[in-house]
């Protein structure tokens, strides 16, 4: 829509301010003229001339200066000023017929300095603090500009990212693609009366690109795109983040059509009144309800869309995800196989890679991963190759990237004494021998006893040939006895426990009472859940959950952990069952780790006498 000219100021009017000004200055000019013209600056020997002869009427006498009237006018001016000099210093002066007058040191830049440099001082120092001030609350315009949106623009292309730079997501991406569509022919959508949805909120674990699929819309569409984290709208001032809200969608309309993009939903737009001192009027709340207002107020048809994203939707206030606000939710979940060689085929475009590197292998070996966890994955590859002087990166590089991220760094400075160093060494194979020995249990691919990480003295690495979604309680059970198999081994080995097995416990803990409380898989208790998992469904299965709230009563809850102990129990026997039957396999590979240091599946497979698995072929 055109705008009206702006209608430029005549510059042949002038203000009334204008002619006061100059009226003053004029008046200015005429009292200094007729003061220098009138008054005659003497030299002071002239003055005891002038006095002696009685042609002075009256004087005025201070410090420095005489001041007087002549009795007639000396050369056409009738007052007269003269500089004093010392009495006996004139009488001496005197003598000699010399013309003579005072001479006033002048310390005006003295004086000047005196006054100027301190208040030079006292402001430099106010406008440094003033800046610091300002970078704080509301950027380089200070308290002026705290209520202005601190939204970065991308000016059409300059997000530099389109559809091609972003994989594994496609689902998303075919969502997307229709705002793109309607972004570049708006006209089109309208033809039938539909309207394109307001808001699109992408929903998905960190690390899987739901900013950087954003900043591919607006790359696709060519539009400005407006970026902003949901933290930064609110501020120690109260009314700042309703003010940046205004601002940011004034900002949109003005270069409309574009994409309003803002990061990390949830600190701007949690539910109102949850929690026990939430308040009606606290500052989130009106920022939220500003955010609200502008949802309300903008027409989807002049080319503006809203795109949020967030990890945690559960916390999200309905009012926000209500139809006519947030219309669509796009899912952007964890990739599959499929969408992990293609994600990693994009970051391999700028890597030396050697022929042996296949990305479907590594998409293998990399279940869980997100995109960003695989974007840094090619590049400790890549930093490893250059470590070791390589000219390319090989699978050898990827298999130890991989490890260092699952496992941590390896300690191989952290010393062990040879009791300990053996005790780990069976620790780590009972593990791996019980993942042998299980059906259905996920192959393993590595088992070490060198440090790694915060606390691991030891690993066992495990490989799963497929992702998996659903589990069975017999699934369950033997993931259990592979988690319990280096706390059995110490008991087979030494009759006793260590405190290796901590975190082991922990994890089968979980397991079995999810069994009991959550999935309904204790026969005692019946298929009834006891307790929610206060977990959101995109954290990841080992992050610990809230405190549970216990919707049973006592009687029920020492039932629940009678069962827990019972089936955590019965793993465990059966894990002590299958390595004393296998007792002579554990002792010759415990002796060859602590020889090697490191087995891998072959090395394993010969040890332990099975077949290596091998990970099904994609179909073709």
């Amino acid at each position: 829509m055109a705008r009206a000219p702006v209608k430029s100021k005549d510059p042949k009017t002038f203000h009334v301010s204008y002619w006061l000004i100059a009226l003053l200055g004029l008046l200015l000019f005429q009292y200094l003229y007729a003061s220098y013209s009138q008054v005659a600056n003497l030299p002071y020997s002239q003055f005891e001339q002038y006095l002696r002869d009685g042609k002075v009427s009256e004087i005025g006498v201070s410090d420095r200066f005489i001041q007087g009237k002549f009795r007639e006018p000396v050369d056409g001016k009738s007052v007269f000023v003269t500089t004093r000099v010392d009495p006996e210093f004139s009488s001496e002066l005197q003598k000699y017929n010399v013309r003579y007058t005072g001479q006033i040191e002048s310390t005006f830049f003295r004086d000047l300095l005196s006054w100027v440099i301190p208040v030079l001082l006292f402001f430099g120092i106010w406008a440094y603090l003033g800046r610091r001030l300002a970078k704080g609350m509301g950027g380089p315009g200070g308290l002026m500009a705290i209520g202005k949106s601190k939204a970065r623009v991308y000016v059409e292309s300059d997000t530099g990212v389109t559809f091609a730079d972003v994989a594994g997501v496609d689902e998303a991406k075919d969502e997307l693609r229709e705002v793109v569509d309607f972004l570049k022919d708006p006209e089109r959508y309208g033809r039938l009366g539909g309207r394109m949805p307001k808001g699109v909120l992408l929903v998905g674990p960190p690390g899987t690109g739901k900013t950087l699929l954003a900043k591919a819309v607006a790359g696709e569409a060519k539009v400005s795109f407006f970026s902003i984290s949901g933290s930064e709208f609110v501020e120690m001032f109260v009314g700042v983040g309703a003010a940046r809200v205004r601002d940011l969608f004034e900002q949109a309309r003005q270069k409309a059509p574009a994409i309003i993009f803002i990061d990390e939903l949830d600190a701007l737009g949690r539910a109102r009144g949850a929690g026990p001192y939430a308040g009606g009027s606290s500052e989130s709340e009106q920022t939220l309800n500003q955010l609200l207002v502008e949802l309300d107020g903008f027409d989807s048809r002049t080319g503006l869309v809203l795109l949020g994203a967030t990890n945690r939707p559960e916390i999200l206030d309905p009012a926000l995800l209500r139809a006519g606000r947030f219309d669509r939710q796009v899912l952007v979940d964890r990739p599959d196989k499929k969408g992990r060689i293609d994600i990693l085929g994009v970051h391999m475009r700028n890597a030396k890679l050697a022929h042996d590197v296949d990305a479907e292998k590594v998409a293998a070996l990399t279940p869980g991963f997100t995109g960003a966890d695989l974007a840094n994955l090619v590049n400790e590859a890549a930093l490893l190759a250059t470590r070791r002087g390589g000219d390319a990166v090989t699978m050898s590089d990827f298999n130890n990237a991989i490890e260092r991220i699952i496992a941590g760094l390896e300690k191989r400075n952290r010393l062990l004494n040879p009791r300990e160093r053996e005790i780990v060494a069976y620790h780590e194979m009972g593990h791996a021998l019980v993942a042998l020995s299980l059906p259905g249990t996920d192959p393993v691919h590595k088992v070490s006893i060198i440090p790694r990480g915060i606390g691991a003295l030891g690993y066992t690495i495990q490989r799963p040939t497929e992702d998996r979604f659903l589990m069975t309680r017999e699934e369950l059970e033997n993931k259990m006895a592979v988690l319990l198999g280096g706390r059995a081994a110490e008991l087979v080995v030494y009759g006793h426990y260590s405190t290796g097995a901590a975190d082991d416990l922990r994890r089968v803990t979980d397991i079995a009472r999810s069994m009991v409380t959550r999935y309904g898989m204790s026969p005692k208790l019946g298929s009834v859940a006891y307790e929610r998992d206060t977990r959101s469904f995109l954290q990841g299965a080992d992050l610990p959950s809230m405190p549970r709230e216990r919707d049973f009563g006592e009687a029920t809850g020492n039932e629940i952990d009678a069962e827990v102990k019972a089936i955590v129990q019965g793993a465990l026997d059966r894990t002590v069952a299958v390595l004393r039957e296998k007792r002579d396999v554990l002792e010759r590979t415990a002796r060859r780790l602590l020889e090697k240091e490191t087995l891998d599946e072959h090395e394993l497979a010969e040890l332990v006498g099975v077949p290596v698995h091998r990970a099904p072929q994609a179909a073709e």
